[in-house]
């Protein structure tokens, strides 16, 4: 066992394995060889992180696992990734991950953390290559790029004839390593790992530079100007949180609405919808899908907005709108799941914008104890089915503890709003975006994105590390972000939908009684701010 092991394969399938290729010598003249070096070893950063090798049963080499993510197909190379597992304690995820890319850069970086069924890894005691390592309670599997993804280049390659070493076996040569050692990165790139879902167990990582400007964004957004008392709703990091979640999700539901004022026509309030079209605007810049459900009742108005904004190019691209009536006990899940199967899911997160939340007695209430019940569908379902449904994730967006998703915080709006223990809305959300007004948490979760996917410690995990990294298309998203022009074009919409209803007496260019050309727009100009300087 002491010699090289190498492996023979014939048009992609393994034939036979040798110990030494010199009797092969005539047909290595017309091969090219491939070196693929050694530069990262986990073994010495698990030792660094103080945590104890937990090699295969303390024997053999620890096993590798091919996943369902693709490579890059190069000059007709094309192969599924491979990785590696160790299991981790996860109260020392981060210490790991920080000295893995303290010593080898970016190469030491994961590329999943999590449930290895999101990678399509079936089974973790039955690797495709080598020796399982058990997960003991309490650990969190994570994953690394394998060097045996090249076998399976080398199998889809289907060339007549390929060598390669065999697994868990390394050739030495005289070759001298590079003197420079592996790229560092700075403590600003310094990747950082953040729990974004249970079910599937999910975390992600960001580097420490974007971590702190969405924190900036967060603190920004939770002015009061209304003195409603929303500090006591605060609960750290859920802008973060929600937004790395929305980063991994591909097809996302917006819901908003808030019919408070009873004596106009269509009764909506100018929060909410220019927020939910902003955020929809950057998903789309993403390439990500999305749709808003809306109350039946005002399908017409937002049928307009949308249309207005796709003419003014707010949005790229139309939004499919839904409505949803509820009126079955599974009517919920068929509607989030194709045939209403749980295992296929048609959105991965639901997004709630100062959207009507259900209180605890079943009604509806503005901030004022007036029930909206019967102008409001019972959209709550949905967010209220996904909790059940494994790989849906949400998040509400609020401003005065009424709203739906503010569930998570009822217990505060009840001690500290107005109203508080009959408006509070009692249906959860996975995350709780608080805002002085609910439209800053839609602009600000729009540039939370923006900043997730500019920087490059994320997006090498949003690909798993598969392909080169490539410079965000900066123009185009830039270009996507919440703008003063842009929202006082919605705003504009909105208002004027109403003065063509016939009804006077308009609260015209104000949000939550506070002027657009002030408050407003000095909000969205420093949240852009924030999200485009560099460093």
């Amino acid at each position: 066992m002491g010699c090289p092991q190498f492996w023979k394969h014939e048009f992609g399938t393994c034939v036979g394995s040798l110990t030494s290729l010199e009797e092969c010598s005539e047909q290595l003249k017309d091969m090219v060889a491939f070196l693929l070096g050694r530069s990262f070893s986990l073994e010495g950063s698990l030792e660094e992180a103080g945590l104890p090798g937990r090699n295969a049963a303390d024997h053999g080499h620890v096993g590798a696992y091919k996943t369902a993510v693709p490579c890059a197909t190069i000059a007709g190379f094309c192969c599924p990734l491979v990785v590696t597992m160790r299991p981790v304690p996860k109260d020392k995820l981060e210490r790991l991950v920080q000295a893995s890319c303290s010593t080898a850069g970016e190469q030491g970086q994961p590329v999943h953390i999590g449930d290895p069924g999101l990678l399509g890894i079936k089974d973790l005691a039955k690797p495709d290559y080598g020796e399982p390592v058990v997960c003991q309670p309490g650990d969190v599997p994570v994953f690394w790029p394998s060097q045996l993804t090249s076998l399976e280049a080398v199998s889809g390659y289907m060339t007549p004839l390929a060598f390669t070493s065999a697994p868990g076996c390394t050739v030495m040569t005289d070759l001298k390593g590079p003197a420079a050692p592996a790229r560092c990165l700075t403590p600003e790139g310094m990747p950082e790992v953040h729990h974004i879902s249970q079910d599937p167990l999910h975390y992600s990582m960001a580097s420490a530079s974007a971590v702190r400007k969405i924190r900036e964004l967060e603190t920004m957004i939770a002015v009061d100007p209304g003195s409603r008392g929303i500090r006591h709703l605060l609960r750290p990091d859920e802008l973060l949180r929600a937004s790395l979640s929305l980063s991994h999700a591909r097809s996302l539901l917006l819901t908003t609405g808030l019919p408070t004022h009873f004596n106009h026509e269509p009764p909506e309030e100018t929060d909410g919808p220019p927020g939910a079209v902003a955020l929809a605007a950057f998903l789309q810049a993403l390439e990500k899908r999305v749709c808003m459900v809306v109350d039946r009742r005002a399908l017409s108005l937002y049928k307009k907005l949308v249309d207005e904004a796709v003419e003014q190019g707010v949005l790229k691209t139309q939004i499919p709108l839904l409505t949803y009536q509820g009126g079955s006990a599974g009517a919920a899940q068929a509607f989030l799941c194709a045939d209403g199967d749980p295992k296929s899911p048609r959105f991965d997160h639901l997004v709630a914008i100062e959207r009507a939340g259900r209180a605890a007695d079943g009604n509806y209430y503005n901030a004022r104890m007036v029930s909206m019940r019967h102008l409001v569908d019972p959209i709550d379902e949905l967010f209220l089915a996904a909790q059940k449904i494994p790989g849906i994730s949400s998040t509400g967006v609020g401003d005065g503890g009424n709203e739906l998703g503010m569930g998570k915080v009822k217990e505060a709006v009840k001690r500290h709003i107005r109203n508080g223990d009959v408006i509070a809305c009692d249906v959860e959300a996975d995350f709780a975006v608080i805002a002085g007004v609910s439209n800053w948490g839609g602009y600000a979760l729009a540039c939370a994105l923006y900043i997730l996917n500019s920087c490059e410690v994320h997006r090498r995990y949003l690909r798993k590390a598969v392909g080169p990294f490539r410079a965000p298309g900066a123009q185009s998203w830039t270009q996507a972000l919440p703008s003063v022009a842009k929202e006082e074009k919605m705003l504009s919409i909105l208002v004027q939908h109403r003065v063509r209803s016939g009804v006077s007496g308009l609260v015209g260019m104000e949000v939550d009684g506070l002027p657009f050309h002030d408050t407003h727009a000095q909000m969205i100009q420093k949240l852009v701010d924030i999200t485009t300087v560099h460093g």
